[in-house]
């Protein structure tokens, strides 16, 4: 597919930080970022940055917090920008400093429904400061249609620049993905659509392309798929769909060769039929890596209960 208005960008130290609280080594994250700014990759999502009135130092890596001076350790200005996303109540505003002064790019809010008039009120702080905002509504599946349509109707007066459709329990099959894309995009005028995909049923990557065959101008994808639970869409089936040549597989092949080949043996993300349960469920995956946590531990209890 060759469509030079659609975006990709990488989630892996932000997504897959859940497997591992966020602790990753800053050689790698600096070789994670110079590899995806070599392969093209238009965006690369760094972490959150989180309270630290609410989350701990101690207990977390500092891709939780993405202070200014650890990015600035890990990357440089060029093409591929740097993203950093934020939750509504686990953000301190006042941990942001204007975008001449940042090395950040994109600020990503990330929201329930119901949230959504206090992630606006973020999102509206973050262009006044001069970043690129999107807006992250999070577990639509789970919510009723009509206050999706209300929450779009708000979205539409603000001025976010984008707007993802998140598919957090992995639940969605295609014509679901195609009718929100389409609903979001006539909802939504002048703002871009973005799509962010979980593998439960194995369909990441699937429904990310229905995304993108239907006017979605960003797509959200994670090396080797590193994700909590089923994990993401995968950078590398994104890169090798694009018929794009800005984009260059090599270096994102190196950088899974090199790195997250062995972190999946050691974090061991990915498809698994717990997964499969919650998603097929419509559920967040926090009991089935409980189910999976008692298996190692010797339980004997059937996903059939």
């Amino acid at each position: 597919m060759y469509r030079p208005e659609v975006k990709i960008l990488d989630v892996t130290i932000r997504d897959g930080g859940l497997m591992n609280n966020w602790d990753f080594p800053k050689s790698m994250v600096k070789e994670v970022f110079y590899g995806l700014a070599e392969a093209g990759v238009d965006y690369v999502e760094l972490g959150y940055r989180a309270d630290k009135r609410v989350f701990s130092t101690d207990e977390f890596g500092p891709w939780r917090f993405c202070n200014e001076e650890d990015l600035r350790d890990v990357a440089y200005e060029c093409d591929t920008k740097i993203a950093v996303m934020c939750d509504v109540g686990r953000t301190n505003l006042d941990d942001f400093v204007p975008k001449s002064e940042s090395i950040i790019s994109m600020v990503r809010v990330a929201c329930y429904v119901p949230e959504v008039d206090e992630g606006l009120k973020i999102a509206q702080y973050m262009k006044d400061l001069g970043y690129e905002v999107s807006l992250n509504l999070m577990a639509v599946s789970t919510v009723e249609e009509g206050l999706i349509n209300e929450a779009l109707r708000k979205i539409a007066q603000s001025r976010v620049d984008l707007v993802y459709i998140v598919d957090s329990f992995g639940y969605y099959y295609s014509e679901h993905i195609r009718y929100l894309t389409e609903k979001y995009i006539h909802a939504l005028p002048g703002k871009a659509i973005g799509i962010h995909t979980h593998n439960n049923r194995q369909l990441a990557f699937s429904n990310s392309v229905e995304a993108l065959l239907a006017g979605a101008q960003f797509v959200d994808c994670s090396l080797y798929g590193m994700g909590r639970a089923a994990g993401n869409c995968t950078t590398e089936l994104i890169l090798s769909f694009m018929d794009n040549p800005k984009y260059d597989l090599r270096p994102v092949l190196d950088l899974i060769e090199r790195y997250f080949v062995r972190l999946k043996e050691d974090l061991k993300w990915g498809y698994e039929l717990p997964y499969l349960v919650t998603g097929v469920l419509n559920q967040h995956p926090r009991t089935a890596l409980a189910y999976i946590k008692e298996q190692g531990q010797g339980s004997k209890r059937s996903l059939r209960d």
